[in-house]
């Protein structure tokens, strides 16, 4: 199916800015950039397509998470120089395993007051290791291990999780500490390599 872009302004490097949002729940979910070319694959296949300005290549969301964007609508401002795009979307939308991209309060007018920028139910080293793991996930290079877990498949991770487990019985066992926190801490890693796999964040928003 072709499309008539005449009336979009693309900038001077061909790219023009794409908003998503979730039809259901009217939320924004994301900020991303689309080329004519990723603008037809999206158009074509009936999911989002982006250029990424840091790879310089375009990326199909969810190609490898699973959190695909399946397009309702794209519609352009008055300008004709930005999208937005409604979509049903799979899982999360950002890559830290948040639902939106846009998670992070900074000022709230009821209050007028500044919020804090993070509001995690988990350690900041837990919930900031698990944002690294989704970022891996869609970013990694190829000697990424936590890509290639993702790359393996349920059955691989699974695995490294009951192994993990195991050697942290086996120290345990040992009664030795610094064991315990040596496997322990690659139990956790595993573990949260898990809920990666099924879109699970290990926090929520709630309370």
């Amino acid at each position: 199916m072709k499309i008539d872009v005449s009336k979009l302004k693309f900038d001077e490097k061909g790219l023009i800015p794409a908003i998503i949002q979730d039809v259901k729940t009217d939320a924004v979910l994301m900020l991303a950039y689309m080329n004519g070319e990723s603008l037809a694959r999206t158009v074509e296949t009936g999911y989002t397509w982006f250029w990424s300005r840091s790879r310089q290549k375009l990326w199909n969301k969810g190609e490898t998470s699973g959190n695909v964007q399946k397009v309702l609508s794209i519609v352009y401002d008055c300008d004709g120089d930005t999208l937005l795009i409604k979509v049903e979307q799979t899982g999360v939308a950002c890559h830290t395993g948040n639902y939106s991209c846009f998670s992070y309060p900074l000022w709230n007018s009821a209050s007028g007051e500044s919020l804090p920028v993070a509001d995690n139910k988990l350690p900041t080293v837990l919930s900031d290791l698990y944002k690294v793991i989704q970022d891996k996930r869609e970013n990694g290079g190829p000697k990424s291990y936590t890509k290639y877990l993702f790359m393996s498949g349920q059955d691989k991770i699974l695995k490294k999780v009951g192994e993990e487990c195991a050697e942290t019985i086996i120290a345990s066992k040992n009664n030795s500490q610094d064991e315990v926190v040596y496997e322990m801490s690659d139990l956790w890693y595993h573990c949260l390599v898990l809920l990666a796999y099924h879109n699970i964040t290990p926090w929520t928003d709630a309370g």
